[in-house]
């Protein structure tokens, strides 16, 4: 808090520099340690035919259920419970993982700091989600795990577009670099260490564009990345005002769904390829888009299953509930995780590029209404303002004028605080400014859509 605090009223330089010594730490964090063996490994397994990787599947599912049912108190009691031993696990068939119980996003957020943690966990830390769902849950990292998911990343994304994590980059996402929404320009702050420029995603507007640009321009940014709306908005922006951008070597984009009309604009504007990506901080999964435009699940980043209402696998092509088990994390381990998504196995299981994944048609329930500020600025993921409440089940944000929101809020009573409201309040009028006015609204549930997930930020206009 200290720190935060400093770190607000600092200037321009001063925060460049706090934030490149928290890059250097990060990465040092990601880059170091087993990143680079791992980088290959990734890649030799790019080359694995489908037996090669039921068989790889099998045998790493086997040592995850182990470990689980030997060190992980949740597990222990829920497999006991469901009448499995160690011995069934020594000889785990992956056609059988559909008899293990599931792991509730409520489990998470119940037990993940508890007994969902080994008992033999390296040393590490928590990290919060972005909570689309509307309910943010806290995932364990340990260094080891973060550098093999970081490796993933460079193999399966980067390494497809065709940059490295060397590359200079241009980020935008959910971290708060601007104290509120009435700072003045630079709307970006540097870290020297990554070569990264990351811009603020709450301070995009027509009238502000240009600034932004001038970041690109600046910092020599090479590629673009983070939430597909915020970065849309901005080159949409751009090309409005009929600036020229630098052409860029790519936009890799994530958290809400990509359309269309996103890459024809980034293709304007950038004059470059998009890459679409999805995963999300419980790293139990990973799909991303390579140079062919195969949109691929990595079975080496854990076993992926598409449900239907009965629990059984959809056909290709149809709609499922994704189920997901990541096989990386042995410090918090998510075998069966609801993960609160729905996907569509393509029909045509042959990916252009001849690798043998699982090949994606779409990733259904990342859609975000657009909150709309006073003096037009866009912005989408309102996740920070319900980070780290506790007693928390649910959330739901309702614009319902460009001066009015409501806050739908389902909360466990013996946890949670109603000194909370301000903390949401101030976390929300730092975006969108002082005159909005905030109703809270307390509920035993909040409706499902028709797809079966919550929608966490709503806008009637």
């Amino acid at each position: 808090m200290l720190i935060d605090n400093f770190y607000k009223i600092s200037p321009v330089f001063a925060q460049n520099w706090m934030i490149s010594l928290y890059g250097f730490y990060w990465r040092k964090r990601r880059y170091g340690g087993v990143f680079q063996k791992e980088v290959v490994n990734f890649k030799k397994r790019e080359s694995y035919t489908k037996e090669e990787w039921k068989k790889y599947q099998t045998n790493e599912l086997r040592k995850l259920l182990v470990h689980a049912y030997e060190t992980v108190p949740f597990y222990t009691s829920s497999y006991k419970n469901a009448g499995f031993t160690k011995n069934n696990f020594l000889n785990f068939q992956l056609q059988d993982i559909k008899e293990l119980p599931f792991l509730e996003k409520e489990d998470l957020r119940k037990y993940g700091t508890s007994t969902l943690l080994s008992k033999k966990k390296k040393k590490g830390q928590f990290y919060s989600s972005s909570g689309s769902t509307g309910t943010p849950v806290k995932v364990f990292l340990s260094r080891e795990f973060h550098q093999k998911w970081s490796a993933a990343y460079e193999a399966r994304i980067r390494n497809w577009a065709g940059i490295d994590y060397k590359t200079p980059r241009g980020m935008i996402g959910g971290r708060r670099i601007l104290p509120n929404t009435s700072n003045k320009p630079p709307f970006y702050r540097y870290n020297f260490f990554e070569k990264q420029t990351y811009f603020s995603a709450y301070h995009i507007s027509e009238n502000t564009a240009g600034e932004y640009l001038r970041g690109i321009v600046k910092n020599k940014v090479e590629y673009m990345v983070g939430y597909a709306m915020s970065n849309y908005f901005l080159a949409d922006f751009i090309k409005k005002q009929n600036f020229t951008a630098p052409k860029l070597k790519a936009v890799i984009t994530s958290s809400e769904k990509l359309t269309n009309q996103m890459r024809e604009t980034f293709k304007s504007v950038y004059n470059c390829k998009t890459y679409d990506s999805y995963s999300g901080v419980e790293a139990c999964g990973l799909i991303s888009e390579n140079n062919q435009g195969d949109f691929l699940f990595s079975p080496d980043t854990g076993i992926m299953e598409l449900l239907n209402p009965e629990g059984k696998e959809v056909a290709n092509g149809e709609e499922g509930e994704l189920v997901l088990t990541g096989l990386l994390n042995y410090d918090q381990p998510l075998i069966r995780y609801r993960i609160g998504d729905r996907a569509i196995k393509s029909e045509n299981q042959k990916a252009k590029s001849g690798i043998e994944m699982p090949v994606i048609k779409e990733i259904l329930g990342r859609e975000e209404d657009i909150i709309v500020s006073e003096d037009g600025k866009k912005m989408v993921r309102f996740h920070s303002v319900f980070t780290n409440i506790d007693g928390l089940k649910l959330s739901q944000l309702i614009q319902e004028t460009n001066q009015i929101i409501t806050i739908n809020l389902v909360v466990d009573d013996k946890l949670y605080h109603k000194q909370s409201e301000e903390k949401m309040e101030r976390v929300i009028k730092s975006q969108l400014g002082e005159n909005i006015f905030i109703e809270f609204n307390y509920v035993q549930d909040i409706p499902k859509t028709e797809n079966g997930k919550y929608k966490s930020v709503i806008s009637k206009m």
